[in-house]
């Protein structure tokens, strides 16, 4: 009952046209908030599903890496008993370092990562290639496979140039004491091809072949860096990582792709959250605007108030009669930005309506990406605002006296 009276309130013309005014302003600031804030948070998640599949091309579904320390023994028995896994795909055996490479007076820092020959099938590296092709070479006559930013940062052209670079990289020694002939190895290394993913991967890594890399670090035949694996079906991570947490138990670390990333995943939520309280102010502004048509809509509806309360309407009826009517506001506001920012969504998806600057993005238009959640949390806090909003004016409906008489 308290709904339809909201309702006749609402479509009644009102004494004062300023009451209906500053209802339609609340109502047009809620749309605007309300579409915001919908198609804001899409262009987020389609930021963040594209950042995740560009490192998802580097890193894999789960890798087994050392608890402590740099190097971690893996036996083929291990080997056997992860391959009888149901649900893994491939992998490969990993040996990683930093290493300085040197092309005359050009030089770099790189991560440097030897893999076997299933590394191929278990990253998308191989498919990011650009330049060259994808050749690790041997234990003797090792490619390399460069990020972009490293091949600029050495002044080469990858997969074109036939002269060698010279790799340094840091050996296992018996002493603590540092001995340059010792404990350091110089090889010569010549560059096969070049990758671009992302601007974290590409300044800084560097691809060849793991027995070189094993043999310049003198790790023994059953030493590696770690152990990357790749999944039939990705959503059963968390079953198949405990099955090989049983074979990798003690001085193993076993991660999914979200713990490799945690700090990327981490950043990307807290921002997530940081843009939903920025862009909610705007419907806070609206709460005012509808704090004020609710209040004036209170003075002008005394004298029904108190026909109400003589008819036997309670004071909890008549506040709930208000409370409607700020929801009713919310309601038309919200249903009617979350349509209109449905609408542009798909627009953007299908046509790319709004493109981005500068040419050096991968993509060049802004990424959109519907979810369920966001139209549910975005109606979930038009509802909460409006009915905080609601609730003041309500309340000085039923904290007056009731009178029938005209002054």
């Amino acid at each position: 009952m308290h709904f339809l009276f909201a309702w006749r309130y609402f479509k009644a013309k009102k004494s004062t046209n300023a009451i209906n005014v500053i209802a339609w302003i609340s109502i047009v600031a809620i749309v605007i908030g309300t579409a915001a804030l919908i198609l804001v948070l899409s262009v987020f998640n389609g930021f963040e599903d594209l950042v995740k599949s560009l490192y998802s091309n580097f890193y894999t579904d789960l890798k087994v890496s050392p608890a402590s320390g740099k190097v971690i023994t893996i036996t083929p028995q291990q080997l056997e008993k992860l391959k009888g896994i149901t649900g893994v795909n491939n992998f490969s055996l990993v040996a990683e370092e930093k290493a300085f490479l040197q092309n005359d007076s050009s030089q770099s820092v790189v991560y440097l990562k030897g893999v076997d020959d299933n590394y191929r099938y278990v990253s998308g590296v191989a498919d990011h290639i650009v330049r060259g092709e994808y050749q690790l070479g041997t234990e003797d006559e090792p490619l390399l496979i460069l990020g972009a930013g490293v091949e600029n940062a050495l002044n080469i052209d990858a997969g074109r140039s036939l002269s060698f670079l010279n790799i340094y990289l840091p050996r296992k020694g018996a002493t603590e004491q540092l001995d340059p002939m010792e404990n350091i190895s110089s090889d010569l290394i010549r560059a096969s091809s070049v990758f671009v993913i992302q601007q974290d991967f590409d300044n800084k890594y560097g691809i060849t072949n793991i027995d070189f890399v094993k043999k310049a670090l003198r790790y023994g035949p059953n030493e590696y860096s770690g152990l990357e694996i790749k999944l039939n079906d990705p959503s059963e991570t968390d079953d198949i990582k405990n099955e090989v947490q049983k074979i990798f138990a003690g001085g193993y670390k076993v991660q999914n792709r979200y713990q490799q990333n945690q700090s990327l995943y981490s950043v990307m939520n807290m921002e997530r959250w940081i843009i939903y309280g920025v862009l909610s102010l705007i419907l806070v502004v609206a709460a005012f605007n509808m704090i004020g048509a609710l209040t004036m809509l209170v003075l002008e509806k005394q004298k029904d108030i108190s026909v109400l309360h003589a008819l036997g309407g309670n004071r909890n009826f008549i506040q709930k009669i208000f409370l409607s009517e700020g929801l009713l506001l919310a309601l038309i506001g919200g249903g009617a930005g979350m349509l209109l920012a449905f609408l542009f969504a798909i627009l953007q998806i299908n046509y790319h309506l709004i493109r981005l600057e500068g040419g050096s993005f991968l993509i060049d238009y802004f990424p959109v990406k519907l979810r369920l959640m966001d139209f549910l949390l975005v109606g979930a806090t038009v509802f909460v605002i409006a009915l905080i909003a609601a609730w003041l004016p309500s309340r000085k409906a039923v904290s007056q006296e009731f009178s029938l008489r005209s002054e």
